[in-house]
């Protein structure tokens, strides 16, 4: 066993979550991406951040794919709008499709040749490592999740912007990028610099008395309805 680490920083925690919210609240997912590279030692890094996520029995069961071959992002990109192109056709209803329109997304996927890389996110359903005394796996898909939601994280820190894409069936993924078949594919990231003319909608995010709640149903604030909450809203400019 070993020490926990206790944070000896000057600053007061809630100083150092309030930097952290700024920054995480200017996150955009973008969709049109510079061609400015990225080297590989900072993808090494934003995956290296990912594997610190917990996991159940520590099996960390992921494994992150990134993709910076222009041929086979290419061959990533015309399989994702086969699928893409099923969707908006004839598998999403009219309320999905209702939901999806204040994105402006369709079936065409340029962002997956245009980013620089790819980081193609896979869950383990199983331990592949030699040392273990079993293979099992638990807690997958909140595992990875978590995972994944500390490599956004860590993207946006670096000034880097990304996309959660996943395209259904993701199958073919796998059979691309040669992953053996205990590896199901979870959610493509493209990662980059936007392009110079991104956009991204104005969407609303839910007031913090909206996402959380206090005991037994209380509001945040329930004993000075007069203090100001947190937003996940970045500031108007």
């Amino acid at each position: 066993m070993s020490q926990i680490h206790v944070n000896q920083n000057d600053r007061s925690a809630l100083d150092l979550a309030t930097s952290f919210l700024d920054q995480l609240r200017t996150r955009r997912s973008v969709r049109t991406f510079s061609d400015r590279a990225v080297p590989q030692d900072v993808i090494e890094t934003l995956i290296a951040t990912a594997g610190t996520a917990p996991s159940g029995a520590n099996k960390q069961p992921w494994r992150f794919v990134a993709v910076q071959d222009a041929e086979l992002k290419r061959r990533i990109r015309v399989a994702a709008e086969l699928e893409e192109t099923k969707l908006y056709e004839s598998r999403a209803n009219e309320a999905w499709l209702k939901d999806l329109a204040p994105l402006g997304t369709n079936s065409n996927k340029p962002f997956l040749e245009q980013a620089p890389w790819l980081v193609v996110v896979f869950k383990l359903t199983r331990d592949d490592m030699p040392d273990r005394e079993t293979d099992q796996v638990y807690y997958v898909n909140e595992s990875v999740g978590i995972a994944t939601g500390m490599f956004l994280a860590a993207a946006q820190i670096a000034g880097l912007s990304t996309l959660t894409h996943t395209p259904s069936p993701m199958k073919f993924l796998g059979e691309l990028l040669g992953r053996p078949d205990h590896e199901r594919a979870y959610m493509v990231i493209p990662v980059g610099y936007p392009a110079e003319d991104a956009k991204s909608p104005d969407l609303e995010r839910k007031s913090l008395d909206q996402i959380m709640v206090v005991d037994a149903g209380h509001r945040p604030n329930a004993n000075d309805s007069t203090r100001s909450l947190p937003s996940s809203m970045a500031p108007r400019s």
